[in-house]
């Protein structure tokens, strides 16, 4: 599959891989480089590839509810949050983004790994609501770092400077109707912008107003190294159905005075292991998902992700390990047969 932008990452001579199907860029000018230009200007993301959903029907919120761990009362028309979906035993299916466009329509995002489970979950636990997969027919992208509202502004949007995180907004933007989110996935403020998928000048409208402001394309490899840094999960490595939020850094995400699917399993859930972030202080090598962490000589976890930080000049990543081990507590790290001396740490090695 290709995103409606495809042609413009040949044109900048990204490198094309695989990414679940998907003919995704992953670097253009270089992972640090890019990586930094997002921290310290605006970059330009194609998250096309991620699911859209469309719900819509009287008891939309309701239905909703079901499927997600937090409070879908809380946000008003014009609003997001951010949510596990869990299954009958409190794993998690999918991480996702509720959008409330208008007070029974609803657009859902989620991983590009999961569009068609996901969307077969929904189909079968929302009642009486419409549904629409509308992945092919509305672009997505992100335009995130501290420059990224002026680039909007530039561009037309002049009321951006007053929306809030987690905010929408229906404006134009070089004439196109666009609905924009104050939300991303880096750590920095930023922006996602749902648009027709037919309107790619988008794309070189938005690199050609950032000019000014150093904006480059950003391709998966620095999305990675970035959320990494920031502390959010990434769907098949950190969080899976085998992963409750209570075990992952998502406690915040549950709300048991709601009523969901997955919530008496997790109200009875026994929490053995936690997430926790770790820091490798012998060598510049990274850790990579499945590595093995020791006590010593004792095994006592796993790596989920592993990158290096250009932020922090060494590699991070993160682990999963008994509730027992705390945070700053030394640990040892297997990388390629060999035991490398690191400490637990926060998942949030980056606050802007």
């Amino acid at each position: 599959m290709r995103s409606p932008f495809f042609k413009n990452h040949l044109e900048s001579k990204a490198k094309i891989i695989d990414f679940h199907g998907w003919e995704m860029p992953l670097q253009y000018s270089g992972i640090i480089d890019e990586h930094k230009n997002v921290r310290e200007n605006v970059g330009l993301f194609d998250v096309s590839h991620m699911g859209r959903f469309k719900i819509k029907g009287k008891e939309s919120e309701s239905q909703i509810q079901r499927l997600i761990t937090n409070d879908i009362s809380k946000i008003g028309d014009k609003q997001a949050i951010y949510s596990p979906m869990c299954n009958e035993n409190g794993g998690i299916i999918d991480d996702v983004i509720v959008n409330r466009i208008y007070s029974n329509e609803f657009v859902i995002v989620v991983n590009s790994s999961n569009i068609k489970k996901d969307l077969d979950w929904i189909t079968e636990n929302v009642k009486s609501c419409e549904i629409q997969n509308i992945t092919d027919d509305y672009a997505l992208l992100a335009l995130q770092g501290p420059k990224a509202e002026m680039v909007l502004k530039d561009v037309g949007v002049e009321q951006i400077e007053n929306l809030k995180s987690f905010h929408l907004l229906e404006a134009k933007l070089d004439g196109v109707d666009c609905i924009i989110s104050r939300t991303g996935y880096t750590g920095e403020d930023g922006f996602e912008l749902f648009f027709d998928s037919k309107q790619v000048q988008i794309w070189e409208k938005l690199l050609e107003t950032g000019t000014k402001y150093g904006i480059k394309p950003i391709g998966l490899g620095a999305r990675d190294t970035l959320r990494l840094e920031a502390g959010l999960m990434l769907y098949g490595n950190d969080i899976d159905e085998n992963i409750s939020p209570l075990e992952a850094p998502l406690k915040w995400t549950v709300k048991f005075e709601t009523e969901f699917i997955g919530k008496a399993a997790l109200e009875q859930k026994k929490v053995e292991k936690k997430m926790r972030g770790f820091e490798i202080t012998e060598t510049k090598r990274v850790a990579r998902k499945d590595n093995k962490i020791y006590d010593e000589e004792k095994e006592i976890g796993i790596v989920t992700s592993g990158n290096f930080s250009p932020t922090l000049g060494k590699p991070i990543g993160y682990c999963f390990v008994p509730v027992e081990y705390p945070l700053r507590g030394k640990i040892k790290i297997n990388i390629g047969g060999k035991l490398y001396d690191g400490r637990l740490a926060s998942t949030r090695f980056y606050k802007r």
